[in-house]
């Protein structure tokens, strides 16, 4: 396209924006002098209800009259999530990929945390470090998500994108893939993860129960939820977890507190605060930083470093308290106008005041007559630790109102950020500890609490946005255009850098009265960049992502009342430049490049499904060709593919409860998984320094899942087990001394009453 053309077209879309933001100043005098049309579209085979109303509504075992046990699950298969377009558009309708993970999935297949619920999800990809129990390590679409809560952003660290809040705080987790700045402002490639706290329901109900299992794996949670008063209805969830972990001496320890409630003000009006609070301590380290040499190639002892081996050391320590308060309103003026206002305080602090790792490499690849060759690693302590405190705010204006032959969904907003994160460590090679690979022993006598005398990052980050979408609806298609325009000012270290841009995306589907959904989009995002290049020592500049999508969903409507299902096939070309990659050195554990341009395409199709309240399938195929097009300073890069994303991932699992008759109430599931292999970083990120260098590929396996499960009205029993036939891989090797083996068998008993 000619450069006139592109700023032309540039022109037309901010004027449109500014159009949309003024048009809803007038919003209430529209809405309330049309009455929105009706749906031009037959209605979906599936519920478009609210997070309160799904809290309403939640997964329940009944007895019919004729003595046949149906497990209620009305929100398995999604059809809304308000994560995707900020107002209660259909799936069906946006024109962008979308999953949900609602509750009902969560508790049927009985996912613990969220890098288990995307297993059986298109284009994301969990558990590439491990069992690693402190965060979420997911991938989207070949790029790490950020994550929020409630519509707003967690307090991030400076390092790892998640918070690690547990997964039995929330009710559904929705993952929106590709770019999503036109309603969040700063954002990665491949999207979003947004986490939906549990909410109150006017009906008295909840849960308790007991896990055991694996690894003297042991859990008690339980929420319940009910009417407190003709105003205010409430929920408290509780969890408590004390396990060891599959490495050796490792300690787990977790406690989770969430209450909220429902306050109707009036008709139209609702008030929900909302608050967690949750507390980790955990000893022995995470079972990464493990040589090349020994998991994924033979050693050349000839001997191999177990799965449950710890190369870091027992007194290791992890110790993590965060907690959030905020609230969500709502005002409903009538016909089809309302108001929305999330806001949040969250305060985030952790610390690794013991960090002893063996990823200073062999003391002897040179000399095998000495009995340290390839066998004694040297060790170092990596102490750590950050506080992030965050103030969001997102506020907003929604309608409905007809312009002649159009009906429109307007969504008028600005949100705020306002972000604080204090960073120290030290990083000290020890003299003398060095431990064997093979058998380790530990060292008692080590001065292992150094503190953090090393800054490692002093930043404060404002970012505020203004955005507008429309949706409009001629007969059965849906056209919806949006834009944004944020400004971002980030000061680190004293030193002040400002940003603004504008993001927009356009789409349409068109809805048949079959349920099949046609539908393109393109769309656009940025994401500041903090730090500077270890190599030209420039401050990096923001990205920029591009993505075209396409594809069809189907809802099934029309079908019989007992099918319940939603599919999505989707292709996409995401183009991102400016992107960083990271480069770690042997003595030391930061270091980063802006590494030019990446492209990532792909395929993506995906099922969730649920028929005559029995059998659900869930199943997915992803396909992702990732590549790195452009990079000035390291050309070993170019051609590389992304890490941790998988070229192939296809996923299925199914369960089936028997209803009638003697084994009514007994059932079970299958699953299986594939991964293909993938990269573990970049060459330049693997072998720093070396110039041009392989990459290391790991990860390639083939995982079984199951499930055995009794229910009746009162109570629930079910046996899981993932990796049951205990396949062993290593799931990522960042470098020489960095890889991690995957997640091993776990079997875990839940007894769960219901009341």
């Amino acid at each position: 396209m000619p450069a006139h053309a592109i700023e032309s077209a540039m022109r037309t879309s901010r004027a449109y924006v500014r159009l949309l933001a003024g048009t809803a100043l007038f919003i209430p005098a529209a809405a309330y002098a049309q009455d929105p049309a009706p749906a031009p579209a037959p209605a979906p085979a599936t519920d478009t209800t609210s997070v309160d109303q799904q809290a309403a509504e939640s997964l329940k075992t009944t007895r019919s009259q004729n003595g046949d046990i149906v497990i209620v699950a009305r929100h398995f298969v999604p059809q809304g999530a308000e994560t995707a377009t900020k107002t209660d558009i259909p799936l069906i309708q946006t024109p962008q990929s979308i999953s949900v993970i609602t509750r009902d999935q969560i508790d049927l297949l009985h996912f613990i945390d969220a890098q288990q619920a995307v297993r059986y999800t298109a284009g994301a990809f969990g558990e590439n470090y491990g069992p690693d129990p402190r965060y979420d390590f997911i991938t989207v679409r070949g790029f790490t998500p950020k994550q929020y809560i409630d519509g707003l952003a967690v307090p991030a660290t400076t390092t790892i994108s998640a918070v690690g809040v547990d997964l039995y705080a929330f009710q559904s987790l929705d993952i929106l893939k590709g770019p999503a700045s036109v309603l969040y402002g700063a954002a990665p490639p491949g999207g979003i993860l947004n986490e939906v706290s549990r909410r109150a329901s006017p009906n008295f109900g909840g849960e308790a129960e007991l896990q055991v299992g694996s690894h003297r794996y042991l859990e008690g949670a339980a929420t319940l939820t009910g009417p407190i008063s003709p105003m205010i209805d409430a929920r408290g969830t509780l969890l408590y977890r004390n396990t060891h972990g599959e490495i050796e001496h490792q300690r787990i320890k977790r406690f989770l507190v969430a209450p909220t409630a429902t306050v109707k003000i009036g008709s139209g009006t609702r008030l929900t605060p909302l608050f967690y609070y949750q507390h980790d301590h955990n000893f022995g380290g995470n079972g990464g930083f493990l040589p090349l040499y020994g998991t994924l190639l033979p050693s050349p002892t000839g001997l191999k470093i177990k799965r449950s081996t710890n190369l870091d050391d027992p007194k290791t320590e992890f110790l993590r308290n965060q907690w959030a308060a905020g609230y969500d309103f709502e005002q409903r003026f009538g016909r089809g106008f309302a108001f929305h206002s999330n806001t949040k305080y969250s305060w985030y602090d952790e610390k690794t005041p013991v960090g002893i790792y063996s990823g200073g490499g062999f003391i002897n690849t040179t000399d095998p007559t000495l009995p340290s060759y390839y066998r004694t690693l040297q060790q170092y302590n990596f102490t750590y630790a950050e506080k992030v405190k965050s103030f969001g705010t997102d506020n907003r204006f929604d309608a409905k109102v007809r312009t002649g032959a159009i009906s429109h969904k307007l969504l008028a907003g600005i949100d705020y950020r306002d972000v604080k994160n204090n960073a120290a460590f030290a990083f000290l090679f020890l003299n003398q500890p060095q431990i064997d690979a093979f058998d380790p022993v530990y060292q008692e006598n080590l001065v292992t609490r150094p503190g953090y005398p090393s800054a490692y990052n002093q930043q404060k980050l404002k970012q505020t946005g203004l955005y507008a979408q429309d949706q409009m609806a001629i007969g059965q298609l849906f056209v919806t255009l949006g834009g944004r325009q944020d400004w971002v000012h980030v000061t680190t270290f004293g030193s002040h850098q400002n940003e603004k841009k504008f993001t927009y995306r356009a789409g349409a589907n068109y809805v048949t009265s079959s349920g099949f959904a046609p539908y393109v989009s393109y769309s656009t995002s940025f994401e500041p960049v903090i730090g500077s290049s270890t190599v030209t020592q420039e401050a990096f500049k923001p990205t920029s992502v591009k993505q075209w999508e396409g594809g069809v969903k189907y809802d099934a409507r029309g079908l019989p009342n007992n099918i319940k299902l939603f599919a999505t096939g989707a292709v996409f070309d995401i183009k991102e430049t400016n992107f960083v990659v990271a480069q770690v050195g042997p003595t030391n554990p930061f270091g980063a490049v802006q590494g030019g341009e990446v492209e990532v395409k792909g395929l993506e199709l995906e099922l969730v499904s649920r028929f005559n309240q029995q059998l659900s399938v869930n199943a997915s195929y992803s396909y992702n060709h990732s590549e790195v097009t452009k990079n000035p300073n390291h050309p070993e890069d170019i051609g590389a593919p992304m890490p941790t994303t998988p070229k192939h991932k296809l996923s299925l699992f199914a369960d089936y409860t028997v209803a009638h008759g003697t084994l009514a109430g007994f059932g079970g599931g299958a699953g299986l998984r594939y991964n293909s292999s993938s990269a573990g970083s970049l060459p330049s990120g693997t072998f720093p320094g070396v110039g041009f260098a392989p990459t290391i590929v790991t990860g390639k396996a083939t995982l079984f899942d199951a499930i055995l499960h009794y229910d009746q009205p009162r109570f629930r029993v079910a046996i899981n087990g993932s990796n049951i036939f205990d396949k062993n891989y290593v799931a990522r090797c960042t470098g020489l001394y960095g890889c991690v083996y995957g997640a091993g068998r776990q079997v875990i008993a839940t007894l769960t009453g219901k009341f």
